[in-house]
């Protein structure tokens, strides 16, 4: 089955999907306690069965539990979503996302970060990317 981009989850799914990012592994209560403006209980499991059945979640039992977890890797669905940032908002240009970046947190980049940024973009130069 073909699974939809991250991006094209709805706002609830999405939150959920982040719970499951930053938890590792989550049951139905798990998820339904992190959630802001929770819906009811049921409706968080109906909602990670639509997850499922999208392909963005999976479960194993545990005892008589059900224990979510993503399919797909934390680092893939960044770089989904980045892509959908940069082609979104920037044209598909890392440069110009670089630099809105760069503008929006010039206050909060002390010498070493910027030290650090200047060496990632020379490794990347060096690697060709």
């Amino acid at each position: 089955m073909h699974k939809p981009p991250l991006h094209d989850l709805s706002r609830r799914e999405r939150q959920i999907m982040d719970i499951l990012y930053r938890q590792g592994r989550a049951t139905a209560a798990e998820v339904h306690q992190h959630l802001p403006d929770r819906p009811s209980y049921s409706a968080v499991r109906a909602m990670l069965r639509v997850l499922e059945e999208k392909g963005h979640a999976r479960h194993e039992e545990q005892g008589l539990r059900y224990v979510y977890l993503p399919t797909v890797t934390r680092e893939k669905a960044t770089r989904s979503a980045i892509r959908h940032l940069l082609d979104t908002f920037f044209n598909g240009s890392a440069e110009h996302a670089v630099a809105a970046l760069l503008d929006v947190s010039a206050g909060e980049l002390g010498p070493e970060k910027l030290d650090r940024l200047a060496q990632l973009i020379e490794q990347a130069r060096k690697e060709g990317r």
